[in-house]
This record gives C-alpha cells, structure tokens and sequence, in this order.
C-alpha cells in the first residue's frame, strides 16, 4: 500500500531545504502540487472519498464556530457569550459533541457553536479533528482560541485549518481556468505576478490540465494557484482570541498577543466580552436594513439584519419563500441609490447599511 504520509514529508522537508528563487521557482512549484495531489489522494482512502462532520442547523444571522486545543476556554467563553449550556471542565475533551447558542447582540442573533477541541494532526483525523475541521467549512466566522500558556499552539492550529482546505482572512483569488479541446496552455493576466508563466503551466500539467485558457486578474502564487485548481477551497474571516489573561503577566500578555497577532485579549471566565461581541459583528461584515411597509412609517427600532453586499433578492427570500417569485419593485432611502424614495425594479440591487427597503409584492 502507498504511504501517501511518508511521500508528503519528504516532500515538505525537500520546500524546506530549497532556497526560493527564480532558479528553483520551477522545482518548488512542481513539489507543492505534487503534495497537494497526495494529499487528496491520503483523504480520500482515509474516509472512502467522502468528508465527514457534525451536523449543526444554522440559524440566526451569521454562525462563529470556536476552534483550539482542549481546555482552552470554548466552553467557557460560549456560556458567557450566549444562553447556551455547554459543559465545563478543566481537562481535556470535555466537549465530546457541537454545543449551539446564540450571541444577540444590536438586534443580530449570531449563532455560535462550541466545538470538541482539535490536536496536532487534526487534519489527517487524529482524534475528531477531520469532523471539527468539517463543520468549520460552513460557518462564517472562525474563532480561533489560544491558550496565553501556549502561544505554540498556534502554528500548529493555523496548520490544521490550512490543510484541511480553509483559508482565513484570505479573499478568493480572482482566476478563471477553462478547459479547452486543444491549443495547449494559453495564459492572459492583468496584474503583474512574480510567478513566470512556465511555473504555472508546469503546475496544471501535474493537474493534467494540457490544454486550457487561464485568465488571472489578482496577484497569486503558487500555493493560491493549486488552491484555485483544486476548487474546494473554502474562504472565511477569523479573529484570533487570546485567552486566560488572569493567568500570566500583563507583560506576558502584550508579548503573546504580538508574537501571535491576535486581534484580542480576554479571561473567558472574567472579562466584559463586550469588545468581542463587537469584533464578532464588524468580521461577520453584518449591515442594517429598515423595513418600511408602503403607506407607513419605516421601522426604525428593529432592523433586519443581512451580510454585507446583499441584495434585494436576499432580503426577500429572509423575509418569505413566495416573496422573491412575487415582487413587483421597492423603494429605497439610503445610501444605495441617488435619490430618496427612488423606485427599483431589479431583485440584483446591492443594498447599504442603514437602508430603508419599503418591498411592493403582488
């Protein structure tokens, strides 16, 4: 049998010994997507092809999924961030399945789920770490917590999210590749890229991809390219949280919380979480939308909460199934359209924060 583990780390260790520049530019390239080939291959026999996780309802306006070593504080910091229960320990794995509850917080109700903790290796399944590392893929915000005792955990933990195919804080690389009958590799690009055009076309060839028209319009590298190739890469935003202040030094806390870049510093247990909750609202990248009824006065008190960048068409699949295959137009106050009260017949208008949505349905 092929022991996909031993080929990957030799692999890895043959990046690591490479200095990176133009003359190995072409090796390191061919060697990361080498790795990347072995490691579907290694999931795919691990769980018959097939990615495995808890199965959580989403609800509410967004859902934040808190990840870290056991005994961190998941547990904890749930319980005093929503009206959940989750059990609390001070050993490890005390959270043995997903524990749900809801942040309401400026009229969002944020659906925060408490999950067993991840270890070393997590991403090749030791413990429940591939399951963990699953659900992660359908939430939209990632907590990622750290114990002030163990700054080490972090690499390790920003690793297993890697490898299992979640990229944080990361936008979606702008890049079409489409495959065509003949012809070869042809490459059109309108940024200025520090990868040479013979790197990516080695690259998709070892994705037998030999014939095919690549537009790329945002600066990548080699790693985003495979990620692009591969197409199961998922994208969302993290705030790394350290936890357990009350234990340590206030030198050792503005010494850790720069090592690691985490956005905040907090005692789960003690501190007021109101930074956080904020934190948690601004990464969901959540807006406010007035809903105004046509002959009254809108709703000033209670908005509708929605993501950023939504459109008409969001609000009223939120508000009713029947309402998007019924709408007529809307008028709109506020800062998405030119004048007030300005009539919209199209359910593709962006909306803005604040925005008054008065919906005509037939």
């Amino acid at each position: 049998m092929v022991n996909y583990e031993e080929q990957i780390k030799q692999l890895e260790e043959e990046i690591k010994k490479t200095q990176y520049n133009k003359a190995t530019q072409h090796h390191i390239g061919l060697v990361k997507a080498k790795i990347a080939n072995l490691k579907e291959k290694q999931q795919a026999r691990s769980k018959g092809g097939k990615t495995i996780g808890y199965d959580v309802r989403k609800t509410g306006d967004g859902t934040a999924i808190i990840v870290g070593f056991p005994s961190v504080g998941k547990s904890t910091l749930l319980n005093h961030l929503t009206d959940a229960s989750s059990p609390v320990g001070h050993y490890a794995f005390t959270t043995l399945k997903v524990f749900p509850g809801v942040m309401h917080y400026k009229y969002a109700k944020i659906q925060i789920l408490d999950v067993p903790g991840i270890v070393k290796g997590a991403a090749s399944g030791t413990g429940r770490g591939r399951e963990v590392l699953s659900t992660m893929r359908s939430a939209d915000l990632a907590l990622i917590m750290i114990d002030v005792n163990h700054p080490e955990h972090y690499d390790i933990l920003i690793k297993e999210v890697y490898d299992t195919g979640l990229r944080l804080n990361e936008k979606k690389p702008d890049v079409i590749i489409k495959k065509t009958a003949r012809g070869g590799i042809r490459i059109g690009k309108t940024v200025r890229l520090d990868m040479m055009e013979e790197t990516i076309e080695l690259i998709l060839k070892e994705f037998r991809i030999n014939n095919a028209d690549v537009l790329i319009r945002s600066r990548i590298n080699e790693d985003q390219l495979i990620d692009v190739i591969e197409g199961n890469r998922i994208y969302i935003p993290s705030i790394t949280i350290l936890n357990k202040i009350d234990t340590v030094s206030k030198a050792k806390v503005k010494y850790i919380k720069k090592k690691i870049n985490a956005d905040i510093a907090i005692s789960a247990e003690k501190s007021d979480l109101n930074e956080l909750k904020e934190l948690i609202f601004k990464k969901l990248n959540l807006i406010r939308i007035f809903l105004k009824e046509p002959g009254n006065e809108a709703d000033m008190e209670v908005p509708l909460i929605m993501f950023n960048d939504c459109k008409i068409r969001d609000v009223c699949r939120k508000l009713h199934k029947d309402f998007e295959a019924k709408f007529r137009f809307a008028r709109i106050w506020g800062k998405s359209v030119k004048f007030l009260g300005m009539k919209i017949i199209k359910l593709d208008h962006k909306l803005q924060d604040k925005d008054i949505l008065e919906l005509h349905i037939k």
